[in-house]
């Protein structure tokens, strides 16, 4: 089984880079996007064989999730059951026979950190939420979880200390999901791999130079480790300020 997650960064402007031809090419079972920065009804995509699922933040043009897969699931699920968290369409939970399938599109704490305190907010909600899931069955979880773990998962991380996604807070958060059972599929494929980014900055011709942050991710229970078959992080592929990150398994 295959699975992608993307933050496209605003679809309909990813869609004028080639969104098309990643997807088709990539031919995912389950293909998530995060940054849709949709509203409903603004964009009809046509995509054969795939079940849709959208979740649309109230505010226009901004934040945003979706998830297409091919098969269809026992049920949806939109947000994380709180509702001061649940007005940015943050999250998609689909449940299969064996397993939740969850993307998420984290908080970024912004310039300045002004939203590090709901940012900090928000990884607590979110880890019971995926514990509460656990409890019936194991979880994958996938998205841009706004956070460069190590130092190895950004090209400099001496002068980026104390910048969003890469503070002691938020990555001690990502620490935390590490040691309540969650495997980095990335990490657990390629624990020593350097200068591979999944985002940068559109500023210094960031891209080109591949300064970059690994902030996309792919998380499985502990108990499905021994299916995880490979992981992937797609720089070839353009389109957004991100690239797409893949996980294969069973």
């Amino acid at each position: 089984m295959k699975l992608i997650s993307w933050n496209v960064n605003g679809l309909r402007a990813c869609m004028t880079k080639g969104f098309m031809d990643a997807f088709e090419s990539l031919n995912a079972d389950i293909f998530c996007l995060q940054e849709t920065k949709l509203s409903e009804g603004q964009l009809a995509l046509e995509l054969p064989g795939y079940h849709q699922y959208w979740n649309y933040a109230e505010k226009k043009g901004y934040s945003g999730t979706a998830i297409f897969t091919k098969e269809e699931p026992l049920s949806a699920a939109y947000g994380i059951g709180i509702p001061e968290h649940d007005h940015e369409g943050r999250v998609i939970t689909l449940e299969y026979e064996k397993f939740y399938f969850v993307t998420v599109y984290t908080p970024n704490s912004q310039d300045g950190l002004k939203r590090l305190d709901y940012r900090m907010e928000w990884e607590k909600a979110f880890l019971a939420y995926l514990k509460k899931l656990e409890e019936k069955k194991p979880v994958i979880f996938c998205g841009d979880l706004n956070v460069a773990h190590q130092e190895i998962d950004l090209k400099n991380p001496k002068t980026n200390r104390k910048n969003a996604g890469f503070t002691d807070e938020e990555r001690a958060r990502f620490s935390e999901l590490l040691k309540e059972g969650f495997v980095d599929t990335f990490r657990y494929f390629y624990p020593e791999e350097t200068g591979i980014y999944s985002w940068w900055s559109y500023r210094f011709h960031a891209r080109e130079k591949n300064a970059g942050w690994r902030i996309d991710y792919f998380l499985v229970s502990e108990v499905l480790k021994d299916e995880l078959k490979d992981a992937k992080i797609h720089t070839e592929i353009f389109g957004s300020d991100h690239c797409p990150v893949e996980l294969e398994i069973f």
